[in-house]
């Protein structure tokens, strides 16, 4: 095939998800789908759901699950257990045991037929601000089985040839909170399918199912082929790393996730022997989702590389069988796909900027914040679910400082805008800005998470919050320091109180008046803090990011009352301290 049309191919397909994910969001009915992007579209292959192509505005995290979905869906057809698909019909499925990540995270698949034939399928994933459960919102930080924390549904047709099955919807309203606007989400997130349904026939009608088919093998041929050479510039060893989450959300200590990463010809093989059992609460990870945090985890390191099956052909991702990072029936798993994915791709960077230090960078926040507020407006007489999610400090690296208030690093969602927010639910945002000073120190220092404090309005909610970095920062690399833990407050009745759990709770009553306080971790540091010119060091004491204290502290820096460097002081400050 020639060059020229191979690459007009591979756009197509990429347009085709580009335009199902816009489609998504802008008729998604639920903030965090239309304002945060909280969804995914993608294309997979008929006979083992293998990704062909995925938008480019679709959250990472689904990049590796959405394809153990598609397969475990087709294994299910073939074995009797699933309905044939016939053209018009749509699966629902949210089972995070059948290649899914936690139950919000609700797919809908769609076959795509060329003259009576299945030639792939198309799905795609968005959060739901709400299936049920324990708690508003899903995120029940004290769940121990998965029933408690929503409706669990396998995989069944929503829409029977077109026509949506008002049964099996009837059910999963009679299961959820806030049902009612529920249906602007489902329908929503079947126009997407049926706007990618549309823009692929059109491909296939221009070139060919025949054609196309032989570009989508040469497409994944060559992805497989650049991950290799990306693959092959490393040195030839094996690299260990850990990281920790902050609990489980009901016994308080800490998971440990331990990491080998061992590069052998050109293959990168990936084993978390020695992480932690099972446990108790809801920070399980499912296989689908740990499988994922590993090639999202690559794939930010090697971002040139398309995105399709091949891309993680030449990764070798050991199984982890009996730890907390293979969750089995009936463990809970809310926080696997927000959290513990940040801390697998978090243990890939610590292990990956050994052997590439120029590229990757020091950890980043490392956690959504999700936190999910449910009650009734009497003002409205209506009941709601607030779903928020915001972003942190990304990690310094060996060219520029890190990125404040980056989005999470398996997503590429955004915090929905507080004017928004006020509108759809009775709050106010008393705070929202830059967390200063919570960038970890280095030769380039981390960038800065955000300080939030919101305020209930009117009538009573609850608030329950999955979040993770409160025990410990997103660590430094190459001698720089660690970022800001997360810090959550709340302010009740003129008390202040902090979660037991640091950043896990649920159920937490509010009246009017009452506010969550939220500071969300900065990034890690790259290189030796006495390392980084002091005049920069001084610009950010002027800007306000930190004190002429913490200048001294953590660079060996005096900044004059005018904002300057103490040149002689700051000599004194560093003397016998290592660059």
């Amino acid at each position: 095939m020639d060059a020229l049309t191979l690459a007009v191919i591979q756009a197509g397909l990429q347009q085709v998800c580009n335009e199902m994910d816009l489609a998504f969001s802008r008729s998604a009915f639920s903030p965090v789908i239309a304002e945060a992007d909280d969804r995914s579209d993608g294309i997979y292959a008929a006979e083992d759901g293998a990704l062909i192509a995925q938008g480019e505005g679709g959250l990472p995290v689904f990049v590796g699950a959405m394809q153990h979905s598609a397969g475990h869906l087709i294994r299910l057809i073939g074995e009797g257990a699933v309905a044939a698909p016939e053209a018009g019909d749509i699966y629902i499925v949210n089972d995070p045991y059948l290649g899914g990540t936690h139950l919000m995270d609700v797919r809908f698949a769609r076959p795509f037929f060329v003259d009576g034939e299945l030639f792939c399928w198309l799905q795609n994933t968005g959060h739901w601000p709400d299936t049920g459960g324990m708690v508003p919102g899903g995120f029940s930080a004290h769940a121990t089985e998965v029933e408690q924390e929503g409706l669990r549904l396998p995989p069944v047709k929503l829409f029977k040839r077109g026509a949506m099955d008002r049964e099996i919807l009837s059910i999963i309203q009679s299961n959820i909170r806030v049902a009612e606007q529920r249906i602007g989400d489902i329908k929503a997130q079947a126009a997407a399918l049926l706007v990618g349904e549309k823009r692929l026939g059109e491909l296939v009608a221009r070139y060919g199912a025949a054609t196309l088919k032989d570009a989508i093998a040469l497409i994944r041929d060559r992805a497989a082929e650049r991950m290799r050479a990306e693959i092959r510039r490393m040195p030839a060893a094996t690299w260990r790393a850990e990281a920790f989450v902050d609990s489980d959300g009901v016994v308080n200590e800490p998971l440990r996730i331990a990491l080998a990463v061992t590069r052998q010809g050109d293959t990168l093989t990936f084993d978390f022997t020695g992480s932690s059992k099972p446990c108790a609460g809801p920070m399980n990870s499912v296989w689908a989702t740990t499988y994922s945090a590993v090639c999202l985890g690559v794939k930010h390191i090697f971002p040139d590389v398309p995105i399709n099956a091949g891309t993680f052909a030449p990764l070798n991702i050991v199984r982890p069988e009996g730890t907390f990072l293979d969750a089995r029936y009936p463990r809970p798993v809310s926080g696997c796909a927000a959290e513990v994915s940040q801390r697998i791709a978090e243990a890939v960077f610590l292990c990956l900027v050994q052997a590439l230090p120029e590229e990757v960078t020091a950890a980043p926040a490392g956690t959504s914040g999700n936190f999910a507020l449910g009650g009734t407006d009497p003002a409205r007489g209506a009941s709601y679910v607030m779903y928020q999610i915001t972003g942190g400090g990304y990690g310094g690296n060996a060219h520029e400082d890190g990125l404040s208030n980056g989005c999470s690093t398996i997503g590429i969602s955004k915090t929905a805008p507080v004017e928004v927010m006020e509108q759809y639910y009775p709050v106010l945002f008393r705070r929202f800005a830059l967390r200063e000073g919570s960038g970890g120190a280095g030769a380039h220092r981390g960038g800065f998470g955000v300080h939030y404090e919101v305020e209930l309005l009117r009538g009573e909610a609850r608030a329950s919050f999955v979040m993770d970095h409160g025990r410990f920062g997103p660590p430094g690399v190459l001698g720089g320091g660690d970022g800001a833990p997360n810090e959550v407050r709340i302010h009740r009745g003129g008390t202040t109180t902090i979660p037991l759990h640091l950043s896990k709770d649920q159920g937490i009553a509010l009246s009017p008046g009452d506010r969550v306080e939220v500071m969300t971790p900065g990034g890690g540091g790259y290189g030796a803090p006495y390392a980084r010119d002091p005049a920069l060091v001084a610009r950010d004491v002027r800007r306000g990011y930190y004190t002429a204290a913490q200048a001294a502290a953590s660079w060996g820096v005096a900044v004059t009352a005018e904002g300057g460097v103490d040149e002689a002081a700051t000599a004194a400050l560093r003397k016998g301290r290592a660059a």
